[in-house]
């Protein structure tokens, strides 16, 4: 069954641009739920609550769409780990979640949306469509499923790497009725991995009936927002855009090959030398909005002080922007004879 909510998915996105928030697996690694390498969410039936709680702050930070956190929650991955004999509860279980937290919200439009989640399976071979597509097709199938029967308003089908699997993932979310917003990474520069290119790929999408198309992690704002541009010139549906917060450049546009002075890899865990700050993505969420994006959101070293930054840059006022920083009134920083003034903030904060 589809989550029954005040407005639709499409109702909220004709008014856009929506915030989208992200960065689950990476944000609760950090807190110590989720283990880097196989980035499994196994803290979904390990430590519930710390989910919840991620959720919350992301809500009050102004997300506008809970992520059930059912990325990697597929079956090749939870093998990996020794645990898809948890599949079906801990991809139901999910979706609960975000379903629960959703709910909190208090705005006109009842709450947050809830999106269901698939992403790269790692299974798909283009030299080899039908039977590593069956597979594919088979878990995405299985989670949507569930993810339905729990209630979901959308699905996310995100990190796409190949044309052929992010067809595959809309084919499953319009068997189910439910409403795509698909999004590849980028890795390459400017083809996904089975030779289209990035913004081509889109269009195909789109044609094919997806609700919005994009692209989510991998590039950072400088190396995405040029793809945005070209893709709203290209198609006439939502466009979305969910970059990582971090410095990629026209040199490195890909935060997996971003590295240190000294030549060592940053990606994935030593990534917090080339992190933006917030006023870089309260910046990134003007630029996208000024380029028509419906969907704003952050991926990969996401965090809820990103979404409350990109949000309020947007014009809101979320729940927790009664926390936003006042610089004025700090004891070193603050007012007076040798301080600085509220305008420290610029213009980033509504409740500056």
């Amino acid at each position: 069954m589809s989550r029954p909510s005040a407005r639709t998915f499409a109702e909220r996105l004709a008014d856009g641009p929506l915030v989208g928030a992200e960065g689950y697996v990476f944000e609760l690694e950090r807190r110590g739920y989720v283990k880097a390498g196989p980035y499994v969410p196994e803290v979904i039936l390990d430590a519930p609550d710390a989910l919840r709680q991620l959720h919350r702050e992301f809500l009050r930070a102004g997300a506008d769409v809970m992520v059930a956190l059912t990325y990697y929650a597929h079956r090749e991955k939870l093998r990996d780990v020794g645990r898809d004999g948890d599949l079906e509860e801990l991809n139901r279980q999910a979706v609960r979640i975000a379903n629960e937290i959703a709910a909190e919200g208090d705005g006109p439009d009842g709450g947050a949306l809830v999106a269901g989640n698939i992403c790269n399976t790692w299974c798909y071979d283009p030299a080899n469509p039908a039977e590593s597509g069956a597979v594919v097709r088979d878990q995405y199938r299985e989670q949507l499923g569930w993810a339905v029967e729990e209630g979901i308003d959308l699905v996310i089908s995100e990190t796409n790497d190949f044309l052929g699997e992010a067809l595959i993932g809309l084919e499953v979310c319009q068997e189910f009725g439910v409403p795509a917003l698909v999004t590849f990474a980028s890795v390459q520069p400017d083809r996904t991995y089975d030779g289209h290119d990035y913004v081509e790929a889109c269009r195909i999408l789109a044609d094919h009936g997806a609700a919005v198309v994009g692209f989510n992690c991998s590039r950072g704002p400088a190396t995405m927002l040029p793809l945005v541009e070209r893709l709203r010139a290209a198609v006439d549906i939502p466009i979305a855009t969910q970059p990582v917060p971090y410095r990629t450049t026209a040199e490195v546009p890909a935060f997996e090959s971003l590295a240190a002075p000294d030549g060592s890899r940053l990606f994935p865990i030593r990534l917090e030398s080339a992190a933006l700050t917030r006023f870089e993505m309260a910046d990134f969420a003007r630029d996208a909005a000024a380029l028509g994006a419906g969907y704003i959101g952050v991926c990969c070293g996401g965090a809820p002080h990103y979404v409350r930054a990109m949000a309020e840059a947007l014009g809101r006022t979320t729940a927790s922007s009664q926390y936003s920083p006042a610089l004025e009134l700090h004891p070193v920083l603050g007012s007076g004879e040798s301080g600085v003034t509220s305008s420290e903030m610029g213009d980033w904060s509504v409740a500056g």
